[in-house]
C-alpha cells in the first residue's frame, strides 16, 4: 500500500520481538524518541515501536497540529501492516495519544498516559507556548534550556540531568515552534477517556510539578483505573526511574493482548 497524498510518514524505529500487537511509544516535548533509551532497556521481551514527533529526530515536519501528527503515526503504523497497537504518551505524547483516541479509537488495543492531561491549556499557558514558538525561531533552542527545573525531580542523578540537558540542547527550532503552537491549539479531550473500553495506564511522578495529580485523577476516573505515582521521579518519569515505567507499560501490553 502507499502512504494517502499529503500524509507524511513519520520515523519510526522497533526494539524488541515483532508482535502482532505492538507497544506504540509518544515521546515528551521537546525531546525525541532516544529520550526512552534507559526503559528500552528494562524491557527487552516487549515488541515496542518508538516513533519520532513531526520535526524531531529522524520526522520530517507535518501541516497542521497534533490531530495531523496523529493521523501521521495512523498512516505510519498502517503502511507497515499493523491496525492494533498499544499507545503510551508521555507529556505532550499523552496529548497526542488522546489525538489518536478521539480520530482513530479502532487502532487502540490499549492506552497509557504518563504525565500527561486531558484538558486544554488555559488562556495564559496557552500564550506562553505561542509565545515560546516564536522566540525559538529567534533564539533556537536556548528558549527550552530553563525547562530543565521543571522537566526532573530536584533529587535528580546529575549524570540524569546532564543528558536532559543535552537534549535540551539539540531540540530543532522549527520542531520546537511547531510543538508548542500545536500544544496550544489541542482542545479538552477528557471525555474521549469516557467512552474507551481498552486497558489503560495512567502513571505519574510524584513530584511532577506540570501535570499535577488533579490531571491523572480525572483521567483515572474517566478509564476506571487507579494512578500509578512513582515517588523518585519528575516530569519526564520515563527518563528518571525507567525500570518501574517498564514494568507498568509491560503490564499494559500484556493486559492488552491477553484481552
Amino acid at each position: 500500500m502507499t502512504p494517502k497524498e499529503g500524509i507524511v510518514m513519520l520515523s519510526v524505529t522497533a526494539h524488541g520481538p515483532v508482535v502482532d500487537i505492538p507497544l506504540v511509544l509518544l515521546h515528551a516535548f521537546p525531546l525525541d524518541s532516544a529520550m526512552w533509551a534507559g526503559m528500552l532497556e528494562a524491557m527487552p521481551e516487549v515488541g515496542v515501536l518508538t516513533v519520532d514527533a513531526p520535526g524531531f529526530g529522524g520526522s520530517a515536519p507535518v501541516e497542521g497540529g497534533l490531530d495531523a501528527y496523529a493521523d501521521a503515526i495512523a498512516e505510519t503504523l498502517a503502511y507497515q501492516g499493523i491496525d492494533r497497537a498499544v499507545v503510551a504518551g508521555l507529556s505532550m505524547g499523552g496529548y497526542t495519544a488522546l489525538a489518536l483516541a478521539e480520530r482513530h479509537p479502532r487502532l487502540l488495543a490499549g492506552l497509557g498516559l504518563l504525565d500527561t492531561k486531558a484538558t486544554a491549556d488555559p488562556e495564559p499557558a496557552r500564550r506562553k507556548r505561542l509565545e515560546m514558538a516564536d522566540a525559538a525561531l529567534v533564539d533556537g533552542a536556548a528558549v527550552v534550556a530553563p525547562m530543565i527545573d521543571v522537566l526532573l525531580a530536584p533529587g535528580a542523578p546529575e549524570v540524569t540531568r546532564a543528558q536532559v540537558q543535552d537534549w535540551l540542547a539539540q531540540a530543532p527550532p522549527s520542531g520546537i515552534a511547531w510543538a508548542q503552537r500545536a500544544m496550544a491549539e489541542r482542545p479538552d479531550r477528557l471525555a474521549v477517556l469516557g467512552g474507551l473500553e481498552v486497558p489503560s495506564l495512567v502513571l505519574r511522578g510524584a513530584e511532577d510539578g506540570i501535570a499535577i495529580g488533579d490531571d491523572h485523577e480525572q483521567m483515572a476516573r474517566a478509564l476506571g483505573t487507579a494512578v500509578v505515582e512513582l515517588h523518585a521521579a519528575g516530569h519526564l518519569s520515563a527518563v528518571e526511574e525507567p525500570a518501574p515505567v517498564a514494568r507498568a507499560l509491560a503490564d499494559l501490553a500484556n493486559r492488552a493482548t491477553a484481552s
